[in-house]
C-alpha cells in the first residue's frame, strides 16, 4: 500500500522526505540507507542524497511507500 506524503513546496530533498515522513529515524539513518542502495525512486535505486522529490513521484524505502503530493493553494 502507498501512503501519502503533502509537501507545501515545489519539492523536498530525499533525504529530509525520509526523516519527516518517518521512513528514517533520522538525517543520518537517512542518508546511510541512500547510500546503501536502499531507496527506490520510481522503482530505480536512488544515491543522491539531496535528490529533489517533486509531486507524483513515489518513494520506496523498507518495503514501504510514498507518493509525493503537492498541497492545493490555499484562496484567500
Amino acid at each position: 500500500m502507498t501512503e501519502i506524503f503533502t509537501i507545501s513546496d515545489d519539492y523536498i530533498e530525499l533525504n529530509k522526505l525520509l526523516k519527516a515522513s518517518g521512513l528514517c529515524g533520522s538525517g543520518g539513518q537517512a542518508k546511510m540507507v541512500i547510500e546503501d542502495n536502499l531507496v527506490s525512486v520510481g522503482g530505480i535505486i536512488e544515491t543522491r542524497k539531496r535528490r529533489k522529490i517533486k509531486d507524483g513521484m513515489t518513494v520506496t524505502c523498507n518495503a514501504r511507500s510514498l507518493k509525493v503530493v503537492k498541497a492545493p493553494i490555499q484562496a484567500e
